[in-house]
């Protein structure tokens, strides 16, 4: 905290896809740390895929109506060193600040949040660490404009406004409805193999409760599973796919203690379509389960 300033925000959520291998997060919380000892440094995740723009955007707009008003520190940047901009972006009418780079890693998270009030293009050095090289915007440019917005330095004076509406959207996909049934995409697979589509829980619904899951993939047998909506983890059978409504209020493909993703064979942007089996009379889809270790 400056001598003339009070501490404007006590919060720093970090995200990004450095991972815990190298120093990058430990630098980072240094120096955040030096320049604002008061902050509170909350590690988001850091282990967005490495490049996977679309994947931390989308980790940090299912996180951000939960995280504490403050900063919001976002770093996946392969194009750190080229001329993309550095940006601050308020929301909320300034409760908080998103930093990171302008290639879509904030748009999810903007767009949650109402919407941008003001941006800002972090060109002002005078915020900045000297930098030996142009290669860690993390530590040289990101880490010193959270701290010392923490501290009460006013947003207008870290760079030049820009509007708004000329920052980088985000990609996200929307689901296909046709006569046939729905094409979604996994947006997400979580640790536990649960594969978060994009498909509208309600158009889903109109389907039924038993529903044709079809991955379809060029010079391969498409898979075919039967898979039931259901309301639980637990509902689910043994060996079977169930399709739920997840703790972010998106549709999951779900098996009870064990990887839906693996049984399918499925990742992250892979196409899936859903049909209705609730008029078949014999959805015949066999699925096989081992019981223990074989015998020798």
């Amino acid at each position: 905290m400056t001598a003339d300033r009070p501490l404007r925000f006590d919060t720093v959520s970090f995200l990004s896809d450095y991972g815990h291998t190298d120093e990058f997060v430990g630098v980072v919380h240094s120096v955040i740390r030096q320049l604002a000892p008061e902050v509170r440094v909350i590690d988001v995740s850091h282990e967005v895929p490495a490049y996977d723009v679309r994947s931390g955007a989308l980790m940090l707009g299912r996180a951000a109506q939960y995280l504490a008003p403050g900063v919001v520190l976002a770093v996946v940047d392969p194009g750190v060193g080229t001329a993309r901009r550095a940006i601050a972006v308020e929301v909320g009418g300034g409760q908080s600040v998103l930093i990171g780079p302008d290639n879509g890693v904030l748009s999810a998270a903007v767009a949650i949040a109402g919407g941008a009030t003001r941006a800002f293009w972090l060109n002002d050095p005078e915020y900045h660490l000297a930098a030996p090289g142009p290669l860690f915007d993390g530590r040289d440019i990101f880490a010193p404009v959270a701290a010392h917005l923490c501290n009460g330095v006013p947003l207008d004076a870290m760079g030049e406004q820009i509007e708004p509406a000329g920052l980088m959207p985000g990609t996200l996909p929307i689901s296909e409805v046709t006569d046939e049934g729905i094409t979604a995409e996994v947006l997400w697979i979580d640790r536990y193999g649960n594969a978060q589509l994009n498909a509208d829980p309600d158009e889903v619904a109109e389907l039924g409760d038993l529903l044709e899951l079809r991955v379809e993939r060029p010079g391969t047998a498409a898979v075919v599973r039967t898979v039931r909506r259901t309301d639980s983890f637990s509902e689910v059978g043994t060996g079977a796919l169930g399709l739920v409504l997840d703790s972010y209020g998106a549709l999951a493909i779900v098996m009870n203690r064990a990887s839906a993703a693996d049984e399918l064979g499925i990742g992250t942007g892979e196409a899936l379509h859903l049909r209705s089996l609730e008029d078949d009379e014999s959805p015949a889809v066999t699925t096989q389960v081992q019981l223990g270790a074989p015998r020798r």
